[in-house]
């Protein structure tokens, strides 16, 4: 019988700073994010969202969903031309797990990822190396092509290799994620011109907490404050009264407590430049009100990549998330967590 006394292995970084020390990292991890599905936001003293952060919170980008996206496509020589080559263009193939499935992602920088069961990758006939993330056997395979490098242009040896390969041996089909920094639109048309897709707005959710107690921010690791936030964005108490079933978790001392507080949701395919407009209004925000925040972003579970252009993988959650702990006078923690299917964060 497993001992569930024991817990899976996670990698957690952490880093104390100052957004006015010019070799902060935040700006940096933030974009090396490259595919988000939900940003958190805690402020506590607040009951709702001042109107300068309410607006950014619904003014993320809008993003596509392709149906049925024949993966060849994404070497249209239009699409190379008009989005690719141009840098920021996030694509990401939607509702395929990546322990189980062959996924897809494409990165702004221009580089296209298949993570393929061994079957698969056969079929494809295309140069990649077995995942990271193989236990016993080789069952899994990461095909990586820039996208941007010469020999991959169109007419070229390695190119047209490629495009025979998922046009007839593998013609690899999936519902695909797509967006565009700055605004998508005329540059993503050559592909969209030819597929079914849909445009959707990232969806924001606000709700008012109240009698919420919070640990001093300053006095608590790491570990015990993301446990604590974590009970609070999912709606559980940490009070762990006698006749609670349901959690024992508790606020970390020391400890203290606010009539109302704000959590704020935005959910979606969302982009880091979003996310880096949202923090920088935090920032406004804390210094007019004296206060801290906490905003959470999390990663897709089933995304090939995490950090930059480092495999991702599956085992329990999927774990993929950073927190940035955010005061008035500048300074912040920045918390960086991954499952035990990751390699450290950068």
């Amino acid at each position: 019988m497993q001992d569930l006394s024991r817990c899976p292995r996670n990698l957690l970084v952490c880093e104390r700073s100052s957004f006015q020390n010019q070799k902060n990292r935040v700006s940096a991890q933030v974009e090396q994010m490259h595919f988000n599905y939900k940003v958190s936001l805690l402020l506590p003293d607040c009951s709702s969202a001042p109107s300068h952060l309410d607006k950014v919170l619904k003014s993320f980008s809008s993003f596509y969903l392709i149906k049925k996206l024949p993966i060849y496509k994404l070497l249209n020589e239009d699409f190379l031309r008009s989005a690719v080559y141009n840098g920021s263009v996030y694509g990401l193939s939607y509702q395929t797990h990546i322990d189980e499935d062959n996924c897809i992602s494409l990165m702004p920088n221009g580089i296209l990822t298949l993570s393929l069961d061994k079957d698969s990758f056969e079929l494809l006939g295309f140069e990649g190396k077995p995942s990271k993330f193989n236990h016993r056997r080789r069952s899994r395979f990461v095909v990586t092509v820039n996208l941007t490098d010469s020999c991959m242009a169109p007419g070229e040896r390695r190119y047209l290799r490629l495009l025979e390969g998922l046009k007839s041996r593998l013609p690899l089909q999936t519902d695909f994620l797509l967006s565009h920094h700055p605004g998508g639109g005329a540059s993503l048309d050559p592909l969209l011109s030819c597929c079914d897709w849909s445009e959707h707005q990232p969806e924001v959710s606000v709700r008012s907490l109240t009698n919420l107690s919070f640990p001093v921010p300053e006095s608590c690791d790491p570990h015990s404050f993301l446990q604590w936030l974590g009970a609070v964005e999912a709606g559980i108490s940490c009070e762990n009264s006698s006749n609670s079933f349901l959690s024992t978790l508790i606020c970390p001392e020391p400890k203290t407590q606010t009539d109302c507080a704000l959590s704020a949701c935005v959910s979606g395919m969302l982009l880091p430049q979003d996310i880096q407009r949202l923090i920088g209004q935090l920032r406004c925000h804390l210094e007019q009100v004296r206060s801290w925040a906490v905003l959470t972003v999390h990663g897709f579970a089933d995304s090939p990549m995490s950090w930059g252009g480092r495999e991702h993988g599956f085992l329990r959650g999927g774990e993929n998330f950073y927190s940035l702990l955010m005061s008035h006078d500048h300074t912040y923690q920045l918390h960086l967590a991954v499952g035990a299917h990751d390699a450290c964060p950068p």
